[in-house]
């Protein structure tokens, strides 16, 4: 029989305060090889300064963080950060305008962003595959300025996979997408496992709209400190996104995914 492989993440009694106030409280989670999380939490929930801690930008006050079996204090975080990929406004904001879709994926392989050279032939035929394998393929010579909302969001996830990692985080990637938009970029959610056939996913939302059905567990976030986390069909409960969001719920879930609403 094979030993078990690691922990894709294991986050133990993580807790982070900053100039006196507590942002995360005693967090306790695992992310294990296949499967696919969602972090579900309103604004000011903490899940940003928890991810801030998976890719050591934050430093725990006092607990354990260990990636891809690498321990926060005991590794060097930078090389570290190139086998997990990284989607969401902080990598958008850094992308100059004019820089070409192709060379913004391809800037993937080595964590560059705004390429001061051109890049090697090989990595420029890996960053156009794939930009075909999410459907984008058109978009390689566009300048990043001329993309839509949506176009972008999958240059992005393009950029995050072109290493090859075992862990992406995609960071509220539906945000400012209208409607079709979103339901296209959800649909792109849903096969995603099979472009990234090796990879553990992670999506940080506070829509439980945008889970599908290929996420199987959910962690809750609330005021810094772990609400719930398991199987989504466990955790995805009223009574529970009750407390989560501060309000009554009512909580539905359709061949179509999951929605909610206040009565």
């Amino acid at each position: 029989m094979k030993p078990p492989l690691p922990p894709v993440l294991e986050v133990a009694r993580l807790r982070i305060a900053r100039e006196g106030k507590v942002i995360l409280k005693g967090i306790d989670w695992t992310v294990r090889a296949g499967e696919h999380w969602v972090l579900l939490g309103p604004n000011g929930s903490g899940k940003s300064s928890l991810l801030a801690a998976l890719t050591g930008y934050f430093a725990p006050t006092s607990g354990r963080v260990t990636v891809l079996g690498e321990t926060f204090g005991r590794s060097d975080w930078r090389e570290l950060r190139r086998r997990i990929g990284l989607a969401g406004p902080s990598i958008a904001a850094m992308v100059q305008p004019a820089e070409p879709a192709l060379h913004v994926v391809a800037g993937g392989v080595d964590g560059v962003i705004n390429l001061w050279r051109r890049p090697p032939a090989a990595i420029l035929a890996r960053a156009r595959t794939m930009l075909r394998r999410l459907k984008v393929g058109a978009l390689a010579s566009r300048p990043y300025g001329h993309l839509s909302q949506g176009e972008r969001q999958r240059v992005l996830i393009a950029r995050a996979l072109i290493g090859q990692p075992a862990l992406l985080i995609l960071d509220e990637p539906c945000a400012g997408l209208d409607p079709a938009a979103r339901a296209d970029f959800l649909a792109l959610l849903q096969r995603l496992p099979t472009v990234a056939k090796r990879t553990s996913i992670v999506l940080v939302t506070h829509h439980v709209e945008e889970i599908v059905p290929v996420f199987t567990h959910a962690l809750l976030l609330r005021k810094g400190a772990k609400l719930a986390a398991g199987p989504v069909a466990e955790v995805l409960r009223r009574p529970q996104l009750a407390e989560l969001f501060g309000r009554p719920v009512v909580l539905s879930k359709t061949r179509a995914g999951w929605s909610l609403r206040t009565p």
